[in-house]
């Protein structure tokens, strides 16, 4: 008898879906083993992440940073995963119809990977040894399933015949998944190892790293600085709490005892190179200083204020023999490379002129975190992050703006960017619903190397009402502020503006975070509850 087509045709679909899984799971913990051996960043599905990064337009890029947050990039590598299984799953179909299609296929993806890590900052040949390796344990991996399923009778067909003794039957099918999925986990688990084992040199170099004692201290946070109302966060953010965005899908991690630093380029005039230990036998100085990303929306939460510690990069810079333009200097942009690639451009002028320009080792009193630049970073305020914080700090260039556009500039945003004064309300929150009567209106403004002195608060548009700011730490620095409101009864939009210590009075115009950072009023709706 003949087996009935459903009967038939719907095994040869399952085992196929299998088949190209299962493959490319083997094919991924084989790719990830090998990059663990080499650079992680030569991982597929790091290095097609970072490429994805790199070609995705700044407007779905900004959307993906509101949306997500810094969990965007759990979600990049997730969406990566996921079109790979559907991919897998249709590859895995075409294998039992056209194998060598299939074969195909699975090549290809793996010299899309190779691509891909090629193109990344720092890349050498052999970051597409990950992807290539991975695609070729994959089809081998395909194949053997595929040719092994084609042995499998179909469900309903009779036992026994002349290929009985061929035959695999399901049984056996399955034990060779379970087999290759156990192995697979076994070189994932190695890939782990070897990963950690690469990067356990640097986490002891900074279980080992004791700060230094600054030459010059911060004065302790004046009192009144912290208002501690509620819902309003403190003064210092706390490390685990502070925003990061960067591009880094995996977190550098350097160690400090081989870390080394090199200054050179246009008007240099002693290139000169640093480990660890000499850059701190310079004077190390502590600066409290707010960071703000240009990604921030008008009252957005990339914003944060740390207490740093570090040697001041001017120094640095003249003892390399450079000079500001203002002083006859034939470089005007600072471009700092980080391990990973990474370039940001900053102006020479801003990190010369005065201003607390720092190569940052510590952050509110410990090491540097390794998600936020350990061992060394750049810190300059007055400065969006995307031209002034490069983090995992390698190599410092002079140049010229005219000769190069960092990686952000080359992303359509704006060469230079100093941060707007902007305000946020904290508390309350949007939409919250509130009891009439007295009612902390609260939050944060910031216009760093600049000041904050003065904060005002509107309700439903009406006249602007004086906040009380907290007492000031610098201009470099954030302040928080409150109002006293008097709610009653209803929907009620609050805004809030500020004035920064030049006296200009934060735009009301709204505009995007494209090219050098948003600005407008931060806006809050509520609703207080009716009486009784």
């Amino acid at each position: 008898m003949e087996a009935h087509p459903s009967r038939d045709v719907r095994p040869r679909r399952t085992t196929g879906a299998v088949s190209g899984i299962v493959a490319a799971v083997a094919g991924l913990a084989s790719a990830q083993l090998a990059a663990a051996a080499g650079r992680p960043e030569a991982s597929p599905v790091t290095a097609v992440g970072g490429a994805v990064v790199d070609l995705t337009p700044v407007a779905v890029r900004e959307w993906a940073i509101r949306l997500f947050g810094t969990s965007d990039k759990l979600v990049l590598g997730l969406g990566i995963l996921a079109v790979l299984a559907a991919v897998a799953v249709g590859t895995g179909l075409l294998a039992v119809r056209h194998l060598p299609a299939a074969l195909a296929v699975t090549g290809g993806f793996g010299l899309v990977g190779a691509l891909a890590a090629l193109s990344r900052p720092e890349a050498s040949w052999r970051d597409a040894l990950p992807s290539l390796v991975g695609a070729l344990v994959s089809a081998g991996v395909l194949y053997l399933l595929v040719t092994a399923a084609r042995r499998t009778r179909p469900a309903g067909a009779a036992r026994g015949g002349s290929d009985g003794a061929d035959s695999m039957d399901r049984r056996r099918f399955g034990r060779l998944v379970v087999a290759v999925l156990a192995a697979s986990a076994g070189v994932g688990l190695g890939a782990r190892r070897l990963g950690a084992h690469g990067s356990a040199d640097a986490t002891a170099s900074r279980a080992r790293f004791r700060l230094p004692r600054p030459t010059v201290p911060a004065p302790p946070v004046p009192a009144g600085a912290d208002l501690r109302v509620p819902g309003l966060g403190p003064f210092l953010t706390p490390n685990q709490d502070f925003y990061r965005v960067d591009t880094a899908l995996v977190v550098p991690r350097v160690d400090a005892d081989t870390w080394r630093l090199r200054v050179h380029g246009e008007g240099v005039t002693r290139p000169l190179e640093w480990d660890l230990r000499q850059l701190l036998a310079r004077p190390v100085v502590e600066h409290d200083i707010t960071l703000t990303c240009v990604s921030n929306e008008v009252g957005g939460p990339y914003a944060g204020n740390a207490r740093w510690l570090g040697v001041r990069l001017a120094d640095l810079l003249r003892e390399a023999g450079v000079r500001p333009p203002s002083q006859g200097g034939t470089a005007d942009q600072l471009v700092a490379r980080s391990v990973d690639g990474m370039t940001i451009g900053t102006p020479v002028e801003a990190v010369m002129d005065g201003r607390a320009a720092l190569l940052a080792v510590g952050m509110n009193g410990r090491p540097l975190p390794f998600a936020h630049g350990f061992p060394v970073r750049m810190v300059v305020p007055g400065l969006y992050g995307y031209v002034s914080a490069c983090k995992w700090l390698a190599e410092l260039r002079l140049t010229t703006f005219a000769a190069y556009d960092a990686y952000w500039v080359r992303r359509s945003w704006a060469q230079q960017a100093t941060v707007k004064t902007q305000s946020r309300i904290d508390t309350p929150r949007p939409y919250a619903d509130l009891s009439p009567g007295r009612v902390a209106v609260a939050g944060v403004a910031w216009a760093q190397h600049r000041g904050i002195e003065r904060v005002q608060v509107r309700v439903d548009k009406g006249a602007w009402q004086e906040a009380r700011l907290g007492t000031a730490d610098g201009v470099d620095t954030w302040r928080q502020w409150v109002w006293p409101w008097q709610a009653t009864p209803g929907r009620h939009t609050l805004e809030v503006r500020a004035t920064d210590g030049t006296g200009t009075v934060q735009t009301g115009v709204r505009t995007g975070t494209v090219p050098d950072g948003a600005t407008g009023w931060h806006t809050v709706d509520v609703n207080v509850r009716a009486l009784g």
